[in-house]
């Protein structure tokens, strides 16, 4: 039974219930209103919608207004909201807080949904045949696209700015990831997901996601002090192997069983509940063998790509991405304290500086790896490359770990935190720049010759 903070016992139950119904439908409203409104000015600018969440995310989080924080982030609550959600429900705005506070899983739990729809999706949308064929292009992508960043990381911080070996691994390990969410996305509203360029990035993002894995549990391991062990690391790698080739068989072999089981079945919502139920089994199971939940929603998405119900799959899909995805996006800008780039703090200097190097390294490391492939046909790399950039909520989550194990310093966590900032809101904006609007224009720079 979970512990009541002592002091919501001075409240009754239904003064409580008042202020959690209050504060989750109101964050709803102000997450909703806010990523619309700049949506929109997105789209009159010609820039991925995703941009226009980021940005709101920062303006309502601990950067801007603090209508929307984060409990990890230490922030507070603007104070008219507590005193606005506190005279209503006849609380205290430290109560107001707290209830905030409790509540706040449940908003990442509907965000984590909007992630799983996301990629469930993209692998919905995945030309099977066409990944499998840039599969050999795709190892290419993500094996240079982790092995440069890290390098190249890791030896400038130990070399050049003499930090710790440790510290130096765990940036360099943070460096490595790509938000296959924020990819994923990009490519699919410019058009691009079923085009060789999204199916090589795509496949290179899951496999990053895997690579990332891996390295965070060895990078742990060794940071907690424990001994480290080849065994379960190779007994990781051997997991995904099979993960992954589970998922490619049975995109070929249970669609036809999915339809089967589908066309028997007559109450409403029955492609929607079907297709949820798969999405489900499958981030169970990809969680069960210390995979992540969110491979195990592409996926299923895959192994529903061939069913015939598809288009009736995307229908009932994409509104929840729609609300979703938009929640799990905003929630990644509530985070990022922006703060560390005032130069004008000395405190932050230092950061400043080694978050200039982490940055261009870990752009050009990405960049990098989309030249890193042979192809037959003309491919536009720069597009690959970039699509690799975006370290967003993976980036996160390892500069979290490694903050929760003590081992960063202010100014390492601030060049870290503005490294994913950096690459998070770049890649949308040169993705934009360099994929023309309209599919038929032709990318506006060049494609490469066959190499």
């Amino acid at each position: 039974m979970l512990a009541i903070p002592p002091l919501l016992l001075e409240f009754s139950s239904h003064q409580l219930e008042v202020a959690e119904t209050l504060i989750q439908v109101g964050r709803f409203v102000v997450i909703f209103f806010a990523a619309r409104a700049i949506a929109e000015v997105m789209v009159r600018l010609q820039l991925p919608t995703i941009l226009g969440e980021l940005v709101a995310g920062v303006l309502i989080g601990v950067s801007g207004l603090h209508l929307i924080v984060p409990p990890e982030t230490q922030a507070q609550l603007a104070a008219s909201v507590t005193s606005l959600v506190g005279s209503l429900a006849q609380i205290s705005p430290e109560a107001v807080q707290e209830v905030y506070n409790e509540t706040f899983p449940s908003l990442q739990a509907v965000s984590q949904l909007g992630l799983f729809a996301l990629l469930f999706l993209t692998g919905l949308e995945s030309e099977l045949d066409e990944l499998v064929a840039v599969g050999v292009q795709a190892s290419t992508v993500a094996v240079a696209g982790v092995v440069l960043p890290f390098a190249l990381g890791t030896a400038g911080l130990y070399f050049l700015f003499h930090v710790p070996l440790i510290p130096a691994v765990f940036a360099g390990a943070a460096m490595t990831a790509t938000s296959i969410g924020i990819t994923a996305s990009v490519f699919g509203e410019l058009k691009w997901l079923k085009r060789k360029e999204g199916q090589i990035v795509i496949g290179a993002a899951v496999l990053d996601d895997i690579i990332g894995i891996v390295i965070l549990a060895v990078v742990v391991a060794v940071v907690g002090g424990g001994s480290f062990s080849l065994g379960p690391v190779l007994k990781l790698c051997l997991a995904a192997v099979v993960f992954v080739a589970a998922a490619l068989v049975l995109s070929r072999k249970a669609a036809p069983a999915f339809d089967w089981v589908v066309d028997r079945l007559k109450a409403p919502g029955d492609v929607a509940v079907a297709s949820f139920l798969v999405l489900t089994v499958c981030c169970f199971a990809a969680q069960a063998i210390g995979l992540e939940a969110a491979l195990g929603a592409f996926a299923a998405g895959l192994i529903l790509s061939a069913s015939k119900h598809t288009h009736d799959i995307d229908a009932a899909v994409k509104p929840l991405v729609a609300l979703f995805a938009t929640v799990f996006f905003v929630l990644i800008g509530t985070g990022l304290d922006l703060s560390v780039l005032n130069p004008l703090d000395p405190a932050n200097r230092e950061g400043l500086v080694v978050a200039a190097f982490l940055l261009a390294v870990a752009i050009a490391g990405k960049v990098a790896a989309g030249w890193s492939y042979l192809s037959k046909e003309p491919t536009n790399r720069l597009v690959v490359g970039l699509g690799m950039m975006p370290r967003g909520e993976v980036g996160l989550i390892f500069l979290g770990l490694g903050s929760q194990a003590g081992i960063l310093t202010p100014a390492l966590e601030a060049a870290i935190l503005l490294m994913v900032i950096g690459t998070t809101f770049l890649a949308p904006i040169l993705l934009r720049l360099v994929i023309p609007r309209e599919p038929g224009e032709g990318p506006t720079v060049a494609a490469e010759q066959p190499a």
